[in-house]
């Protein structure tokens, strides 16, 4: 089998970044692991230039922040046939070394499954989502009945995204909307893994950070957690643009649209499905006026 691709992308908070790639170049299992850098002003980019490991098979840095979904969705153009994706975003330190190996063991014994998420305890303690506890054979998940799965650590199988294609660039709602996708308009599931442990730190001090010798930022009088507070800007884009998550959920439930979304990033998938290129590319302006 192909090893799964890991998508990995940055956008300032070095130290963050710093912390969580370790955790994940840690991990005992085989992957592809893809990193882009989404125009980080922290010296990020340089960061990860530096790094070096087998695994890592490409290095990106876009020339704008065009929003989570246009960067998530190159990776997803990258992927081989058959290829298992995973996105890890880069607050998330992974604590379980056989993690990978956890989501594909359970894909394995619940064919049914297209999306599995790792989030931490705290964040399912907090969201009391309606789950229902599959199990099988020592397996089990906890398959969600209403709402999404939180995007920050995600695995989707290779049936499911031949079906989908790719996230949804016309409204860019990313979880809220592939969710939807997923467990209203086809035939799989979606839910939560929690044999995988990891954690969502959102801040570290400058004196305890991993990178404090190389920081670029220590004589501006600025965090690299200050400039990312500063600019992050996903809670606006959603408040302005619900709407066109409401009118594609309609055009869904209406047979008007299918499943499967294409991605700017693939010629082909623009070809085999309609895409409002305007909607999409409005979308990614919105990012590069408010979150550079």
């Amino acid at each position: 089998m192909i090893p799964p691709l890991v998508s990995f992308i940055t956008w300032n908070r070095l130290g963050l970044t710093d912390r969580n790639l370790k955790a994940l170049l840690q991990t005992a299992d085989d992957f592809e692991l893809y990193l882009a850098d989404n125009n980080s002003r922290d010296g990020t980019w340089e960061y990860l230039q530096e790094l070096k490991d087998p695994r890592i098979k490409s290095m990106t840095r876009f020339d704008a922040n065009r929003g989570p979904v246009y960067a998530g969705n190159y990776h997803l153009s990258k992927r081989k046939s058959r290829q298992y994706f995973i996105t890890v975003d880069s607050d998330v330190n992974i604590h379980t070394t056989d993690w990978i190996s956890k989501f594909l063991e359970t894909f394995r014994a619940f064919p049914e499954v297209g999306l599995l998420g790792a989030v931490s305890d705290e964040y399912l303690s907090k969201n009391r989502l309606p789950l229902v506890k599959k199990e099988i054979n020592g397996a089990c998940y906890l398959q969600i009945c209403k709402g999404f799965v939180e995007g920050c650590c995600q695995c989707l199988q290779p049936d499911l995204l031949e079906e989908i294609g790719y996230w949804n660039e016309e409204c860019c709602m990313g979880d809220m909307e592939i969710c939807r996708r997923i467990c209203d308009h086809t035939s799989y599931k979606a839910g939560f893994l929690p044999a995988i442990e990891l954690d969502q730190l959102q801040f570290i001090p400058c004196g305890k950070c991993g990178v404090k010798d190389i920081c670029t930022l220590k004589n501006h009088g600025k965090s690299c957690f200050e400039l990312h507070r500063e600019k992050y800007r996903n809670p606006q884009f959603r408040e302005m643009y619900a709407w066109k998550f409401n009118k594609y959920a309609k055009e869904l439930e209406d047979k008007k649209s299918t499943a499967y979304c294409a991605s700017i990033h693939d010629s082909q998938a623009m070809k085999r499905c309609s895409y409002n290129r305007h909607s999409a590319e409005e979308n990614f302006r919105y990012y590069v006026e408010n979150a550079n």
